[in-house]
């Protein structure tokens, strides 16, 4: 994860729970949100977006561990989405620049396959038909995961 972000999301009133690897963990206090977060460690655009992977825990909604990523690049709406971890794939939902797990199960089935691995990339196709792909490396993941699934459990 890039000082910078860390700097950015500790600007905007966000506890940080912690920085693992690339990985950090930040908590919201209204709506109380917690969430692991870190920026591709390679893009295959050039483009000034600020892409990102994130896995929240949201209490007030009784959701755990739910999968976004935001894209380096738009997308051709009618292309799909795939994050890759490891051997296994994963067809991502979304709009626009954004991207998301279709239900709480595949949430739970690509947090359980990244614990194991070593990186994850997500690809989609440019609106130009162009293919194109962000990296992200996973040491730290699982512990940042973990930190903000436990930042969310108490009622502070």
């Amino acid at each position: 994860m890039s000082v910078a972000l860390a700097l950015v999301l500790a600007a905007t009133g966000r506890e940080s729970l912690g920085i693992w690897g690339g990985w950090g963990a930040f908590r919201d206090g209204a709506p109380r949100r917690c969430f692991a977060v870190a920026v591709p460690a390679r893009t295959a655009t050039r483009t000034t977006a600020r892409a990102f992977a994130s896995i929240a825990s949201w209490p007030a909604r009784a959701r755990r561990e739910v999968v976004y990523v935001r894209l380096s690049s738009a997308r051709d709406e009618a292309a799909p989405v795939t994050l890759s971890v490891g051997e296994r794939r994963f067809r991502l939902t979304g709009r626009g620049d954004g991207a998301w797990s279709p239900d709480p199960a595949t949430d739970r089935t690509i947090v359980a396959a990244l614990r194991g691995e070593r990186s994850m990339s997500v690809e989609a196709v440019a609106p130009n038909g162009r293919p194109f792909a962000d990296t992200y490396l996973l040491a730290g993941a699982a512990t940042a995961v973990d930190a903000a699934t436990l930042g969310c459990l108490g009622g502070r």
